[in-house]
């Protein structure tokens, strides 16, 4: 299968969808997030607070106005209406947050990446304001979860 995002010239391309149905799709993303003990020990169970204010809450924020600026972004995306996007912030383990983002449209192509960007911009976020007390924080396993609506159908990721 060719790539979508290549004319017959091999040159890049916006994927038109003209032709395409407007349906209900929603992705969801995750992204882990590997802090140090330093860090984990000013969580509180719910929050990390910081010098630049509470770090979950300004991480969540950061990813729901990154799914929004997905084709601002990404070259090729498509600007979409989002109907809905959330994040959510979990601790894993004693060192790792678990940031999962999901994003719904109805539109004429899916969310997946804006599930991604508003995963990565979270974790990024995450860095950002931590980043004081550490440089050792890994940003790992970024990954689609799972998506639904569209031509190719749903998609669940194995593990």
């Amino acid at each position: 299968m060719p790539f979508t995002h290549l004319d017959e010239n091999q040159q890049p391309q916006m994927v038109d969808v003209t032709d395409k149905a407007v349906t209900r799709r929603s992705a969801t993303a995750r992204a882990l997030v590997q802090l140090t003990p330093e860090i984990m020990r000013q969580f509180d169970g719910q929050e990390l607070q910081s010098k630049k204010g509470p770090v979950f809450h300004t991480a969540i924020l950061a990813g729901i106005q990154a799914a929004k600026k997905t084709s601002e972004l990404i070259p090729l995306c498509h600007p979409l209406p989002l109907t809905k996007c959330s994040v959510t912030i979990q601790a894993v383990d004693e060192i790792r947050v678990e940031i999962r983002a999901t994003a719904v449209t109805d539109a004429k192509t899916g969310v997946e990446m804006e599930a991604l960007t508003a995963a990565s911009g979270a974790a990024l976020t995450l860095y950002d304001m931590c980043k004081a007390l550490s440089k050792a924080i890994v940003i790992e396993d970024i990954r689609l979860l799972e998506k639904t609506g569209g031509k190719s159908g749903d998609y669940q990721s194995a593990t």
